[in-house]
């Protein structure tokens, strides 16, 4: 029998909120369910720190970090984790103790770690949060409205090697050139972890509208089903566009192996969706891959950067090996150089590129 025990409004002030709740209104949840082994992906928490481990700090819905002790209580949204460089781990909760699988608020089950990581933060739950209805708070209630994805609005995808290979500097490199240049532009995390800072990072680029998927109802994308990983990417898209966006730079997290990620790039709806694609590569072997890769999928690469932009004999193996240009940050950050890419994206596409006068590149 599941029992829903009544929680004081002073116990959730006193918790530490996790950056994926952001969207939550606090005070929706007015009790506890006990009924952890039912939690679902996205499902809020209420946790007792019990134990330091890799993570030290939580990053709060506020944006900014903040230093965990024994004894914290927190608010985390139950969920998986895909990261190859930290954790993996799954959904699930135990009574006796959960794992902290993300900085950002993801709390679930450890199932392997990378030989560089300790042991994960452990977490007591106390409960899924629950609303008067007595129904477990999701994020998914406080998605943006779904929406088709809008006609009109020119996608620039970023896709990389791995973890770390330089997909977000790229974003956000692309997105403030793109704004600098005269654009509307939105930066959008399609997949991944809930995290800020990817999200701050898209932020302070200058970019119009900044989302990620957990704007989409989702805590993490890995292991949700595919259908709403590509309707959360539409939503996003057509929110931005609402917004007056009329170009999006949107990353695609982890590598083009990684399972959700190589499912969405051969997915005609949305492959075909983006203008372009940029790929980031720590090197010049993982560049000839990831080209060869999507290559394999029916996509050519616009362009290659990421760590190996930063070494010019890596860049020219790079290009040698591709037979694509290698682009560094600070050229992707200048505008006319980011336009210059953009419409070679939308004249290989078929469209019509965008004069520099007609969108007034910045002095």
């Amino acid at each position: 029998m599941t029992v829903l025990t009544p929680i004081a409004l002073n116990t959730l002030d006193q918790a530490k909120w996790a950056f994926s709740t952001r969207r939550v209104a606090r005070e929706d949840a007015v009790g506890l369910l006990d009924m952890l082994s039912y939690a679902t992906s996205g499902d809020l928490v209420l946790g007792r720190v019990e134990c330091i481990g890799s993570h030290k700090k939580i990053q709060l819905a506020q944006g900014r970090a903040s230093e965990l002790y024994i004894g914290d209580l927190v608010v985390l949204a139950c969920g998986d984790r895909y990261a190859p460089d930290q954790f993996e781990g799954l959904a699930e909760l135990d009574p006796q103790g959960a794992d902290m699988l993300a900085g950002g608020g993801v709390l679930g089950r450890m199932r392997h770690r990378h030989a560089k990581m300790s042991a994960p933060t452990r977490i007591t739950p106390l409960g899924l949060l629950a609303n008067a209805a007595g129904k477990a708070v999701n994020l998914a209630d406080y998605a943006l409205e779904k929406v088709t994805r809008p006609e009109g609005l020119r996608v620039v995808g970023v896709v990389g090697a791995s973890m770390n290979s330089g997909k977000t500097t790229a974003v956000a490199g692309l997105a403030h050139g793109l704004s600098r240049a005269g654009y509307q532009v939105a930066a959008i995390k399609a997949t991944g972890t809930g995290a800020f800072g990817d999200f701050n990072a898209f932020v302070d680029t200058g970019a119009r509208y900044v989302a990620d998927f957990t704007d989409a109802g989702m805590v993490s994308t890995y292991r949700q089903p595919l259908a709403r990983i590509e309707a959360g990417l539409d939503t996003l898209l057509a929110h931005a566009k609402r917004d007056g966006c009329d170009v999006a730079v949107v990353e695609l997290a982890d590598g083009v192996f990684q399972k959700e990620t190589a499912d969405l790039l051969k997915k005609p709806h949305v492959r075909d969706g983006f203008a372009g694609m940029v790929f980031a590569a720590p090197d010049a072997l993982a560049a000839a891959g990831g080209c060869a890769a999507l290559r394999a999928m029916g996509i050519e690469p616009a362009a290659v950067t990421g760590m190996v932009s930063c070494s010019p004999l890596g860049a020219a193996e790079a290009e040698a090996a591709t037979g694509v240009q290698v682009v560094t940050r600070s050229a992707l950050c200048d505008p006319a150089q980011a336009n210059a890419l953009v419409a070679q994206m939308l004249a290989k596409q078929g469209a019509h590129a965008l004069e520099l006068s007609e969108i007034g590149v910045a002095a």
